[in-house]
């Protein structure tokens, strides 16, 4: 199996942050993010100030990096809440950025022991197979409403490679990825009208495993998640999406998703016309702060 060398300077880590103490979360992470560059983003409607340990390389966003680098042109976009996170994805200029929210703590295999789970997101990017992954580690939403402490823990070793042609949601709880390639399929784009701050209220990252999904198809490229939680039927939203052959790059592939989504979709419910303005905004962000247009270092330095 070929496999290529990912050095520890062409990664991110990512973190948004909705909690203003960020010092127990990072404090157990350390001994796998002391080696890597953090860019955390502050949710813009988190009033309290950081907390964040002494001993890391990292950049810091708030609303005022938001506000600077968006302004008022793009007004579909939403960056608050666990959107914030796409931000970090904005203003990133590495190769790979691994993304994990800040209350996640690192797993423990069944022998007990910590699983660096950075190294395995390196390794499965790296090479055509992957290690371990935990899923699965938050019940359903309406079990952990009920039981907010309680997760499963049960570590399960175990790989699928999406088939082509079918789709996957992703959770940007935990992932990683080629920042140029799938970076621009990442964005905040569908919200529901009353969504709030539990996870469980969230839909973008539904939409974004759908277009990302559909994108690597198009390019051929493979998709891994863990062990598959759930089998169904078909789904009509972007199961019949196809993007032309004139679409070489990802912001073209998600450029033609928005065309197709506006013929089909926007007629339907207005969230899915807002999406699809979310999305054409994005790309215009995407490629104007690529250009160097916008600064991608945080105003506190």
């Amino acid at each position: 199996m070929s496999q290529t060398n990912i050095g520890d300077d062409e990664v991110d880590i990512v973190i948004g942050a909705l909690h203003a103490d960020l010092t127990s979360f990072l404090n157990e992470w350390r001994p796998l993010f002391s080696r890597f560059h953090l860019i955390i983003v502050k949710d813009p409607d988190l009033r309290e100030g950081l907390k964040i340990p002494e001993g890391f390389n990292l950049h810091v966003y708030t609303k005022s990096d938001i506000d600077r680098v968006v302004g008022s042109s793009y007004t579909a976009i939403n960056f608050s809440g666990y959107s914030c996170r796409y931000f970090g994805y904005l203003m990133s200029r590495k190769k790979y950025i691994f993304s994990v929210d800040d209350d996640c703590i690192p797993a423990k295999d069944d022998k007990g022991l910590s699983v660096d789970a950075v190294d395995q997101h390196i390794t499965n990017l790296a090479t055509p197979a992957t290690l371990s992954s935990l899923t699965h580690s938050d019940h359903d939403a309406p079990t952990q409403a009920l039981k907010p402490g309680h997760r499963n823990s049960r570590y399960v070793d175990a790989v699928l490679t999406v088939p082509a042609r079918a789709l996957m949601p992703v959770s940007g709880v935990n992932i990683a990825f080629n920042r140029e390639l799938a970076g621009p399929a990442l964005f905040p784009g569908l919200r529901l009208a009353a969504e709030g701050k539990l996870r469980w209220e969230t839909v973008e990252d539904i939409w974004c495993g759908l277009c990302v999904k559909v994108r690597q198809c198009h390019r051929k490229l493979e998709e891994r998640v863990g062990r598959r939680e759930a089998d169904g039927g078909s789904r009509p939203v972007l199961s019949v999406c196809e993007v032309s052959q004139a679409a070489v790059t990802t912001e073209d592939c998600v450029l033609e998703i928005v065309a197709l989504v506006k013929e089909r979709l926007a007629t339907l419910d207005p969230v899915f016309a807002r999406a699809a303005q979310a999305m054409a905004d994005w790309i215009k962000l995407w490629k104007a702060v690529g250009s160097g247009s916008g600064s991608s270092r945080p105003s506190n330095g």
